[in-house]
This record gives C-alpha cells, sequence and structure tokens, in this order.
C-alpha cells in the first residue's frame, strides 16, 4: 500500500548567468519530434510531468530551463523506445523506478540564451507519443499540448514560469478506503494555480477515471467503491497559472495583451497511472496502510537548501501488521535514496548552480 507525501524544496544561493545562444524554436521542436517517434512502437506508458523555467530576461536573450519527466514500465523500454537504447546524447536522468512496473527519467532542455522573438504570442505545442499502458477508462494513445507563454509580464518584468509540481508515476489505493491525496504545487511567479482534467486537444480520449474526481484546488478525491472497479486508470490532468492582478504581456516587437486575473497564462500536463487495489483489511494508517513517523517532514512542508550544500531528508514508518519493503519518490535529478533498517529512509540531494531560483517538489511514497 502507498501513501502520498509532498515536500518543497527551494534552493536560494545566487549564480552567475549562463552564456551561449541557441534557437529554441528548434529545440523544443527536436524534442517534440523525438517524442512523436515513440507513437509507433506498443509501448507502455505510465505518464508525463512537463515544466519550464525562465530566467532573467538579458539583453534578447532568455534562459529557460524545460523538464519532461517520463515515465514507461522499465528503464529499459524507456531507453528502447525513447532513443533506440542509446540515450548518451541526450539530457537524461532516472528519477526512480519500481521493478517490474514503472521507471521514471527526467530529460533536461537548458536553453543559456532562448532567443526572444521567437515568441511573438503565447506559444501551443501539441505532443503525441507513445501507448498508454492498459487501464479501465479505455486511454490508449498519450496527448498533450501544454502552453507555453515567454512574453514579458509587467508585473515582474520577466516572462512566465509555468507551475511546478510532480508526481509518482503510479498512485495505488485499496478499494475500501477514502483517500484525498493535495497534489502538491507552486508557482514561481506567485500565480493562482488551478487543476482540471485535460480536454480535447489536451488528449486524445479524454475520458476521466470514475474512481476519481479533482478539484480546482489540485486535490484528487477517491471514495470507496466496488471490487468491480479494481484496477489501473490513466488520469490526464492539467494544471494551469492565473495572474492574480491585471497584467500586461509584451513581445519583443512591443506588441501587447492584457491578462485579466480570469486568464490562464500558462498550462502544463500531469498525467498518471492510478490503480484501485483489492480492499485492505484495515483502512487505519500504521497497521497495513504505512504510516508516517517523525521525523519525516510534513506534507507541504517548505525546506531552503544552498547550491552545493547537502540537503537530506529523513523517512520514517510503520506498518505493524505488514512489512514495509521500499520507498518510492519523484523529484529533481541526482537525488540518492536509501534505508538503514525497516521503515528508515533518506534522501540525499545537493542542488547545483543550475537549481539556483528554482523551487522542487519532492513526492515520495512507503510502500508495505
Amino acid at each position: 500500500m502507498r501513501y502520498l507525501v509532498n515536500n518543497l524544496l527551494s534552493p536560494t544561493d545566487r549564480v552567475e548567468s549562463l552564456s551561449g545562444s541557441l534557437d529554441f524554436a528548434t529545440m523544443l521542436l527536436s524534442v517534440l519530434l523525438l517524442l512523436v517517434v515513440v507513437s509507433g512502437a506498443q509501448t507502455a506508458y505510465y505518464g508525463i510531468v512537463y515544466t519550464y523555467s525562465a530566467g532573467d530576461i538579458q539583453q534578447d536573450a532568455l534562459p529557460t530551463l524545460n523538464s519532461f519527466k517520463l515515465s514507461f514500465s522499465s528503464c529499459e523500454e524507456f531507453d528502447s523506445q525513447l532513443c533506440d537504447g542509446d540515450c548518451s546524447v541526450l539530457d537524461l536522468y532516472v528519477i526512480d523506478e519500481s521493478r517490474g512496473e514503472w521507471c521514471q527519467k527526467e530529460y533536461i532542455v537548458n536553453i543559456p540564451d532562448t532567443v526572444l522573438s521567437i515568441f511573438d504570442a503565447g506559444a501551443d505545442y501539441l505532443l503525441l507519443s507513445a501507448n498508454w499502458t492498459e487501464n479501465r477508462n479505455g486511454i490508449v494513445s498519450m496527448a498533450t499540448a501544454p502552453l507555453i507563454d515567454l512574453r514579458n509580464r509587467s508585473d515582474i518584468n520577466k516572462p512566465n514560469s509555468s507551475p511546478q509540481t510532480t508526481i509518482l508515476p503510479l498512485l495505488r489505493v485499496p478499494s475500501n478506503c477514502q483517500r484525498n491525496i493535495n497534489l502538491l504545487v507552486s508557482d514561481p511567479d506567485g500565480d493562482t494555480i488551478r487543476c482540471r482534467y485535460a480536454a480535447s486537444p489536451e488528449c486524445e480520449t479524454c475520458t476521466p477515471p470514475s474512481v476519481l474526481s479533482v478539484s480546482p484546488s489540485c486535490t484528487l478525491s477517491f471514495s470507496p467503491t466496488n471490487s468491480s472497479d479494481e484496477g489501473p486508470y490513466a488520469v490526464q490532468l492539467v494544471i494551469e497559472d492565473f495572474p492574480r492582478q491585471t497584467i500586461t504581456l509584451t513581445n519583443s516587437s512591443g506588441s501587447q495583451e492584457v491578462k485579466t486575473s480570469s486568464d490562464v497564462i500558462s498550462e502544463i500536463p500531469v498525467q498518471f497511472v492510478f490503480r484501485v487495489d483489492p480492499a485492505a483489511p484495515s483502512c487505519t494508517e500504521g497497521l497495513y496502510l504505512p504510516r508516517f513517523l517523525p521525523p519525516t517532514p510534513e506534507n507541504g512542508a517548505q525546506i531552503s537548501s544552498n547550491v552545493n550544500q547537502i540537503l537530506e531528508i529523513s523517512i520514517s514508518a510503520e506498518a505493524t501488521q505488514a512489512v514495509i519493503t521500499e520507498l518510492l519518490f519523484s523529484g529533481p535529478r541526482n537525488v540518492a535514496k536509501s534505508s538503514s533498517e525497516s521503515g528508515n529512509f533518506t534522501l540525499t540531494w545537493t542542488p547545483s548552480a543550475g537549481d539556483e531560483g528554482l523551487s522542487h517538489t519532492f513526492c515520495f511514497v512507503v510502500q508495505a
């Protein structure tokens, strides 16, 4: 059984700006074409979390970091489908894997100098890729349509960054246990964040899971159900950001557009598998379902970390009527996990210069 906890980490040290040049339009297109190649294969896709972060404008250039967290049924399949088994040429990092179930990797596209003139308006790119793993709500082909807008904002005098979040490729709940899962989302620009199910063209088949509801405040709610509803479901979410006040977006040629608090700025896809397992003997945490113990950080805790300084997150859990087997997590690249004894784990991470000024979300579960 698994239980969800999130944790927000914010590196704070300052670092000098990057230099160099690259046409972002060409780079992003190559990423999308790379994903499209996967669509012809019989894959077992488990989800994606796409986010982007924009730095400060430097003359006519803009440092931009794009993160694609993709998940397939195994790391071997991931490499085989994405890059024919040789991923050495890609900026690709293993996040974590659950043997025999899923593997999540992050593909980083770090653009030191994005040419601003190509963003004369909000950019809407369509991603079409792999086939979903088997699911009860009949979702076959993966599709997303993230909305990216890098025009200069009048309120912060820099371009927009998308909401930041992460999630495990597979969330599991017993069919007889009520569960509310609060997705931890943050916005670097302080915008209002809302969650919803994807709608065409953000998905090819958009049938939401019948056993799960999502609120605008990003809470996933599951109520006890019948054994006939057990099994995996494909979840296709969209997370949006809205300015808290009226702002003006200006492109490189000086053209402007006004956005009110009712107007969306960016939209990012968050997709994963939600599995309803057979009923547990008890829904009380700490018996068959793991219960977190101190010093595990509270859900939503915010921790500041400095560049090039080691951060350790200690996690402890118990299940008196079951055996705790492993910790699974999703977070930034280069996180190491270890265990000392039953129910005690440590996540270790050292923020690099590229993490300066960014917020990263940790999502972890303990399985028993």
